[in-house]
C-alpha cells in the first residue's frame, strides 16, 4: 500500500508540474518572429514551377519585348509598360490608367510585381492566371484596343519576332498567335518578383533587419488581425472580401457603381467583393485602393481599420504599421530596356 501512495503521489506531482508548465508556456509571448512565421512566407528568388513550362527562358526573353512594344495596341501607342512601370512600383502612378484615345479605365492599375504569387489576376479575380490576364488589355477597347488577327499580323511582320517565336514555342507550326503572345507575356510578369526585402531577411533570422518601430508595426499588424486578410508570401492576393465589413466606406472609396466580384459571379453576395491586394512594395504603389483614391498609406491604414476591423488608431498605431509596410519593399528586378525590331512595309499602320 505504502508503495502504491508513493506511486500516486509521483503521479500527481507530474500532473501538477505538467500543468503549471503548459500555463506557463501559454501565457509566454510567442517570440515575434515565430508568430510571422507561422503567417507569412519569404518571396522566393526563381519562379515556383518554371521547370514545369518548356523553354521558359525563351519565352520570358520573348514576353520582355513584348511587354514593351506598343504596337500591340492598335494606335501603337500604348504598350503594358504604360500602366505597369517597372522603374517605378509595377503600376502607373495614378488612381486610374490611360489608355486608347486617352480613355481611362474603372479601376486603379494594380502592381506587376510578385503577380503570379496570386490566386487570380485584376481586383475581382476574372482572371484564372496571368495567360487569361495578358489578353485582356490587348484586346479592351478602353486600354489597347486592339483584336486577335491585328497582333499576329503586326507580330508575324517582323522577321525578328518570327524568329523569337520560334523559339519560344518550336513545337507550333505556326508559332505566332494570340494564344503564344498571351503565353510569353505570363512568362515573363511571373518572373518579376522582388525577394529580399528586410522583412523576408528577418523571417530568414536577421533580427537586425527591421528597426523597433518596424517590428512595433508587426506586432500591431498582427494583433490588430489584419492577418485575416494580409497573409502568405504576398500579403494578401489570395482572397477575396468585401471591402466595408464593419462600415461602408466614402463614396470616394468605394464607388457605389462598381460591385465587384458582383459583375464576376453575378451573385448579390459578391457585392462589393475584391480580391485582397498585395501589400508588397505597398510603399512603392500609391494611391491605394481600386478606385485610387487614398494618396498615403497613413490614410489608407486609416480608412482599412475603421471600415474593415472597427477600430480608431493611434497616431503611433499608424506610424508603426506605415514603418513595417516600408520593410515589404523588396529587391525590384533590374530589367533592359529591349531593342525593338523595326517596322516592315506589311506591318499595319497604327488607327487612332
Amino acid at each position: 500500500m505504502p508503495v502504491i501512495k508513493s506511486l500516486l503521489f509521483l503521479l500527481l506531482v507530474c500532473v501538477v508540474v505538467l500543468v503549471s508548465t503548459a500555463g506557463a508556456q501559454s501565457e509566454a509571448e510567442v517570440p515575434l518572429r515565430d508568430q510571422a512565421r507561422f503567417y507569412f512566407d519569404a518571396i522566393p528568388h526563381e519562379v515556383p514551377g518554371k521547370e514545369l513550362v518548356d523553354h521558359f527562358d525563351e519565352k520570358v526573353a520573348l514576353g520582355q519585348r513584348l511587354f514593351f512594344d506598343p504596337r500591340l495596341s492598335m494606335s501603337q501607342t500604348v504598350s503594358c509598360h504604360s500602366c505597369h512601370n517597372l522603374s517605378m512600383g509595377g503600376d502607373d502612378g495614378r488612381p486610374v490608367s490611360v489608355g486608347h484615345g486617352w480613355q481611362t479605365g474603372p479601376r486603379n492599375a494594380p502592381t506587376v510585381f510578385n503577380a503570379g504569387l496570386q490566386i487570380a489576376q485584376f481586383w475581382d479575380g476574372r482572371a484564372r492566371d496571368l495567360v487569361e490576364q495578358a489578353g485582356a488589355p490587348m484586346t479592351s477597347p478602353v486600354e489597347m484596343a486592339s483584336t486577335d488577327p491585328l497582333i499576329c499580323d503586326v507580330l508575324s511582320s517582323m522577321p525578328d519576332y518570327v524568329a523569337w517565336f520560334t523559339r519560344a514555342f518550336p513545337e507550333r507550326e505556326n508559332p505566332i498567335c494570340f494564344a503564344t503572345t498571351r503565353h510569353a507575356l505570363a512568362a515573363f510578369v511571373s518572373s518579376l518578383l522582388t525577394p529580399d526585402a528586410p522583412f523576408d531577411r528577418y523571417l530568414a533570422g536577421q533580427e537586425e533587419a527591421l528597426d523597433d518601430l518596424q517590428k512595433q508595426g508587426l506586432r500591431e499588424f498582427i494583433a490588430l488581425g489584419c492577418t485575416q486578410c494580409h497573409m502568405s508570401t504576398n500579403l494578401g492576393g489570395n482572397g477575396y472580401y468585401r471591402f466595408g465589413v464593419k462600415h461602408a466606406p466614402e463614396q470616394r472609396y468605394r464607388p457605389q457603381e462598381d460591385l465587384g466580384r458582383r459583375l464576376v459571379m453575378d451573385t448579390i453576395s459578391e457585392d462589393y467583393v475584391f480580391k485582397v491586394p498585395t501589400l508588397r512594395n505597398v510603399a512603392l504603389t500609391a494611391p491605394y485602393f481600386h478606385a485610387g483614391s487614398a494618396w498615403t498609406l497613413e490614410e489608407s491604414v486609416e480608412v482599412m481599420a475603421w471600415v474593415q476591423l472597427d477600430k480608431k488608431l493611434t497616431e503611433q498605431q499608424v506610424d508603426a504599421l506605415v514603418a513595417f509596410f516600408s520593410s515589404l519593399t523588396g529587391s525590384l528586378p533590374t530589367i533592359a530596356l529591349p531593342a525593338l525590331p523595326v517596322s516592315t512595309r506589311e506591318t499595319p499602320r497604327p488607327a487612332y
